[in-house]
């Protein structure tokens, strides 16, 4: 069989994966200097056992240097619906994130943000290169879920709701 390599262009390719919906993260931790954390659509569960999760940062990113940086475990905050707000202060460079947003230390001292509708503590195991991005994985140390809540999706390029 015979494949065609076709040119792609990132407009196109970030139109077309913008057709598959995600949910909206929060990656969190205790840093040098205070609690950091950045906004990941990039996240999924990865193996039931061990537990391990993945998610994808931008290698130009300059919170998850930080993160791995504490060398202390980090929490993924599931945003819930309505939070759309926290989103957006996470996805935002410079400045204080955690200004105005409410949270609690959990497990290993990460942040834990009040209303996500699930949280998952990790310790960082492995990375790897993911092109543009930075492929994490983490093994789950401790997690937990609203289940009243429904989550934040994230879809051609807006923050969405269930139906």
């Amino acid at each position: 069989m015979t494949h065609l390599s076709i040119p792609v262009r990132e407009s196109t390719h970030r139109d077309v994966l913008g057709h598959f919906a995600t949910g909206v993260c929060v990656v969190t931790a205790a840093g040098p200097e205070g609690p950091v954390g950045f906004t990941c659509q990039s996240f999924v569960s990865l193996s039931l056992d061990p537990p391990l999760i993945s998610f994808a940062p931008a290698r130009t990113a300059r919170t998850w240097p930080l993160v791995r940086a504490s060398a202390a475990p980090f929490s993924v905050n599931v945003l819930a619906e309505g939070q759309e707000h926290v989103g957006s202060a996470f996805a935002r460079s410079g400045g204080d994130k955690f200004e105005g947003i409410r949270w609690s230390p959990g497990p290993g001292g990460a942040p834990l943000l009040a209303g996500a509708c699930a949280w998952i503590t990790c310790e960082p195991v492995q990375e790897y290169d993911g092109g543009d991005h930075t492929i994490v994985i983490g093994r789950v140390t401790a997690l937990e879920a609203e289940p009243t809540r429904a989550p934040l999706i994230y879809h051609r390029g807006r923050y969405r709701a269930l139906a």
